[in-house]
């Protein structure tokens, strides 16, 4: 199952909270006993007020419960110093196409995505594109495993000349949660596992891409094991 099949519309807000040791707990368990579930939850800052003392910004996005009643529910905490309802980076910046590999090939992968995305996105999609040049198998297969604790992130793009071993290991690890793999074709044993193996990088970027739009018709699933 692809991970964007697990995803589900969320709230985000954000809240202006007594910095204590418990403070995430206390509104993590507060949205649950309302039948809410967080779904992302990061410390944004923290500073000290002269009047309200230590103080932490948190940003959460909350699953099962309308955008009225999750300000309802957060008002009623009592270390609550602030409130206010903001966009989810699902709205803001969608769904993310993530890039590894090396400085060369990487440049002209992105180039395809990003022209892609656009292409998308003028049609209302939200599709962004991130990417890291690394060299070194400890420090690409690190780079792939990575990418299942990314929010948003619907698929991987290995963009380099030669991938295999642990990173070979990483990408079958990724692809079991439900993350697509798209390949250069290079050399190594990537290629024997990645959902999609691609010459060109260009290519290969907007193909990547278009595996996630959902204002394309193209299927990972079905082009599994192919190379262009």
């Amino acid at each position: 199952m692809a991970r964007s099949e697990h995803t589900a519309p969320t709230v985000a807000v954000r809240l202006d909270y007594a910095d204590r040791p418990a403070a995430i707990a206390e509104v993590a368990s507060h949205v649950a006993a309302a039948g809410g579930t967080v779904r992302t939850l990061s410390t944004v800052r923290r500073w000290t007020d002269a009047e309200a003392g230590p103080l932490v910004e948190i940003e959460l996005e909350i699953e099962g419960l309308p955008d009225e009643r999750v300000t309802e529910i957060l008002d009623e905490l009592p270390n609550l110093r602030g409130c206010r309802k903001t966009k989810s980076l699902d709205k803001v910046f969608g769904k993310r196409l993530i890039v590894i590999g090396g400085g060369a090939q990487i440049a002209q992968a992105v180039l395809g995505a990003v022209s892609e995305a656009d292409r998308h996105n003028l049609r209302g999609e939200k599709i962004s594109v991130d990417t890291i040049p690394l060299v070194g198998e400890e420090n690409l297969a690190s780079a792939v495993r990575a990418v299942a604790d990314l929010d948003r992130a619907r698929a991987l793009l290995l963009a380099g000349s030669i991938m295999g071993g642990d990173i070979t290991r990483a990408v079958q690890e990724i692809q079991a949660l439900g993350i697509p793999v798209i390949s250069l074709n290079m050399v190594g044993t990537v290629t024997d596992v990645a959902d999609l193996v691609v010459t060109d990088p260009v290519q290969a970027g907007t193909m990547a891409v278009m595996g996630i739009a959902d204002t394309a018709k193209f299927d990972f699933a079905r082009q599994k094991g192919r190379r262009y």
